[in-house]
């Protein structure tokens, strides 16, 4: 059977108790993906607890969306989101490689195109100037997770050509290989329903919901470098950022 931590008098409630308890058997693979959790009764007795304690624990993983249930066969849990944090810049596969994730890049453009007016904007270009515009779907565990649309200055992406672009990541190389340093970037997040050229791209349906991300990188010196369009699918991946109140 699986080691739960008894309950302890404390002035955490009860129920917040048996919730993180749960949570660290999820976390550390008692209880994998799609594992059925005991039923209401056997956690109550487990925990010595009321039903009405487990069933507030339980409610509130399922808000966090740690666990779902399904009526007349009980709880289960759910598939974990990849996540990255906001609280520095790193490229996608540098995030996803250091949390043990398989990625891959399926490069499906790279050319040198007309800078679209918001582009330019956000680069500080003039308007129809050169840039690269490089696209890719990026695959986790080899599922498509995200498709980004980069843009650079017309030299960068013409040596990128040379580069491994399907295994690794833009922001690496411009800083390992060509000695870019970067510095910060600007980020704005919203969300939007998924066209046919996304659906298809990222194996969903039309019209379901996507993470979109403006994303401009500076490098060191405040030269805007690397302009991104970024769009995940909601249900596969998240951002995290923790925040302090001062």
């Amino acid at each position: 059977m699986t080691n739960f931590r008894t309950v302890e008098l404390s002035p955490v409630p009860l129920y917040t108790q048996v919730k993180e308890n749960l949570r660290e058997r999820i976390l550390d693979g008692s209880y994998p993906a799609h594992a059925k959790l005991p039923a209401e009764s056997e956690l109550s007795n487990i925990f010595g607890v009321s039903r009405i304690t487990v069933r507030q624990a339980l409610n509130d993983l399922q808000k966090e969306g740690v666990i779902f249930k399904i009526p007349g066969k009980g709880t289960f849990v759910s598939k974990p989101k990849a996540f990255q944090q906001l609280t520095q810049l790193e490229g996608f596969g540098e995030a996803m490689g250091r949390m043990g994730y398989e990625i891959y890049n399926q490069v499906t453009s790279h050319k040198t195109v007309a800078a679209p007016a918001h582009v330019a904007q956000r680069l500080g270009l003039a308007a129809g100037a050169d840039v690269a515009e490089i696209k890719r779907v990026r695959h986790l565990n080899r599922e498509p997770v995200s498709l980004e649309v980069t843009y650079l200055p017309p030299d960068i992406g013409e040596r990128l050509r040379r580069e491994d672009l399907a295994g690794r990541d833009i922001f690496l190389i411009l800083e390992n290989d060509y000695g870019i340093a970067l510095g910060r970037a600007d980020l704005q997040i919203d969300a939007m329903l998924a066209d046919d050229t996304l659906a298809h791209a990222l194996r969903i349906e039309a019209g379901t919901a996507l993470l979109r991300i403006e994303r401009l990188t500076h490098a060191a010196d405040g030269t805007p470098l690397d302009f991104e369009y970024l769009y995940f699918r909601g249900d596969a991946f998240q951002y995290r950022l923790q925040i302090a109140r001062r």
